[in-house]
């Protein structure tokens, strides 16, 4: 038998949210309502047993008491080599206005000052949301890593390094955060096939062709 790794809350809410969105499915009577319904049947019995895969497959453990922000839910690496210069890169990232042509999920970013941002995106559902982050570390032609400001909507912290790799430059990109409604809401986006770790990798492949065919300068 498995061992529970879900927190209490996550428990009731995966339950109680299950078992609605199963029932709600099944009164669709439609072939998208069964493929509803099985996920809440699947969010149910994760509430029901205490314990989530994806949590076992990330290392997250909170049987034993609710997460916080400094210890985030989920993280994600990607990584791509492109073939530009590590300081042309840099440059790009570092303007934060450039973000949301390269990250399908953000609409704007607002450059508030030389280190604070403010970002509006869409989560699963197409509700908007926004958050202001600062940087914690620029490094020219090297690191760019940034976190949310204390009482965001959106807890997170992520990171972007850029190596010399032959004639192009490796990209790394380093994401943590809980989602909007915590780390459930995660676990349904990826029932539904729009987890960040697809979109990450997803945006920067098409970043790496945008650049290479020319189509995006940076």
């Amino acid at each position: 038998m498995n061992k529970q790794n879900v927190g209490t809350n996550e428990r009731w809410a995966s339950g109680v949210g299950g078992s609605a969105l199963a029932l709600w499915g099944l009164r669709r009577a439609s072939l998208p309502g069964l493929l509803i319904a099985a996920v809440g049947a699947a969010i149910a019995w994760r509430g029901v047993s205490g314990w989530c895969s994806l949590y076992g497959a990330l290392g997250i453990d909170r049987a034993g008491g609710e997460g916080t922000v400094g210890n985030l839910g989920v993280k994600i690496d990607r990584s791509v080599v492109a073939a530009a210069p590590p300081e042309r890169l840099y440059h790009f990232w570092r303007n934060f206005d450039n973000l949301p042509r390269i990250m399908s999920h953000l609409d704007r970013v607002e450059v508030l000052s030389e280190t604070r941002s403010r970002w509006h995106a869409e989560v699963p559902g197409g509700i908007p949301i926004s958050w202001e982050a600062e940087i914690i570390n620029d490094q020219p032609r090297q690191l760019i890593a940034w976190r949310t400001v204390p009482g965001s909507i959106v807890s997170h912290a992520g990171s972007v390094r850029f190596t010399p790799a032959g004639s192009g430059t490796r990209i790394d990109v380093s994401l943590q955060y809980d989602p909007p409604g915590g780390t459930l809401a995660h676990t349904i986006a990826s029932f539904m096939g729009a987890d960040a770790g697809r979109l990450l990798e997803h945006d920067l492949q098409e970043f790496k062709q945008a650049l290479e065919s020319g189509r995006l300068a940076a």
